[in-house]
């Protein structure tokens, strides 16, 4: 899935939030393992917006890493500064729970008359 897009205006937002931020998730020397993007998507559940840090000196991975983050888990790129990686996804909408009746209840006695 391609990552989300925001405008410049919502992306200043959510860099001014991160600041403060400290990082949650590190990349080490493996990579971006099946294991770190599930940690990865815990957090983004959980917090909307997170900071990574990736350990390695090549700036070409630390963007392909940073590409593949938000494809995969379908999150908007907020900011790459150095060997930190800010991004976002915003909160899942949890479907309301379907009102009414269970199957096999009895009526009420409104409804029974």
């Amino acid at each position: 899935m391609p990552a989300l897009s925001l405008s410049p205006a919502e992306r200043s937002a959510l860099r001014s939030q991160a600041h403060a931020l400290k990082p949650v998730v590190l990349i080490g020397a493996e990579g971006l393992t099946d294991a770190v993007l599930k940690e990865i998507k815990v957090h983004l559940a959980a917090h909307q917006l997170i900071k990574i840090r990736v350990f390695g000196d090549e700036r070409d991975e630390r963007v392909a890493i940073y590409d593949e983050i938000c494809d995969r888990l379908n999150a908007a790129p907020i900011q790459h500064i150095g060997k930190l990686l800010v991004i976002w996804k915003p909160e899942a909408a949890v479907a309301a729970p379907a009102r009414g009746r269970r199957a096999g209840a009895l009526p009420s006695a409104a409804e029974a008359v």
